[in-house]
C-alpha cells in the first residue's frame, strides 16, 4: 500500500484512501460496540487483521473500481474520525453508500457532510444515476442521515440467506441536491 490519496474535501473534513498506517484507527472503529451492533463483527482483533481488512477491502476496491471506503478526518487537525464511501457488494445490484464514525464525533453533522460530498462525487465524477444504502433495522441515527440526504426506504432485504434483515434505501442521484451539513440537520 502506498501513500493515501486525498479524494474529497469539505469545509470541515478530508476524505482520503486508507493506507497501512491507518490500521490502528481501523482496529478501534471496527471494534466499537456501535459498529459491532449495527454493521457486524469483521473479526478484526489485531493490527495485522486491520491491515488485511484495509488491503482486502478498500484498497482492492480502489484498484478494481476506482472507489471505495475512505477515511474521514477533521480538516483542521487531520484527526481520523470515521469512514465514508462507496462500495459494490455482490448481493446488491447498485453501488451503495457506507459510513461509520467514532461515537465521540456523533451529533455534529459530520456523517451528513461526508455522505453529501461522496454523493456529489458519485454523480459528477462517476456518473452514477442511483445509489443505495443499507442499515440495520434498529439503527435510527443512520436512517435519519439517509433520509436527510434524500434516500427513500425501498424494502427490507437479506444480504445472505441466513443473515438478519436490513433496510435498503435508494437515492436517484439526478435529483440529489447538495445541502450543507448545518442546513441538513
Amino acid at each position: 500500500m502506498g501513500s493515501p490519496v486525498q479524494v474529497l474535501t469539505t469545509d470541515r473534513l478530508l476524505l482520503r484512501h486508507f493506507g497501512a498506517d491507518d490500521a490502528p484507527f481501523v482496529l478501534r472503529l471496527l471494534n466499537e460496540p456501535s459498529w459491532l451492533e449495527n454493521i457486524g463483527d469483521r473479526g478484526v482483533r489485531t493490527i495485522a487483521d486491520a491491515e488485511r481488512y484495509i488491503e482486502n477491502g478498500p484498497v482492492q476496491m480502489y484498484a478494481r473500481l476506482g472507489f471505495g471506503l475512505c477515511q474521514v478526518c477533521l480538516a483542521a487537525t487531520n484527526e481520523p474520525m470515521g469512514m465514508c464511501g462507496l462500495l459494490k457488494r455482490e448481493a446488491l445490484d447498485d453501488v451503495d453508500l457506507g459510513f461509520a464514525f467514532l461515537p465521540e464525533y456523533w451529533g455534529n453533522g459530520y456523517a451528513h457532510e461526508a455522505c453529501a460530498a461522496v454523493l456529489s462525487y458519485a454523480r459528477s465524477h462517476l456518473h452514477l444515476a442511483r445509489i443505495v444504502a443499507i442499515t440495520s433495522i434498529n439503527n435510527d441515527a443512520s436512517r435519519r442521515v439517509l433520509e436527510r440526504l434524500g434516500f427513500g426506504l425501498e424494502r427490507a432485504i437479506r444480504l445472505e440467506p441466513a443473515a438478519e434483515e436490513v433496510l435498503l434505501y435508494a437515492l436517484d442521484l439526478e435529483r440529489f441536491v447538495v445541502r450543507s451539513a448545518r442546513n441538513g440537520r
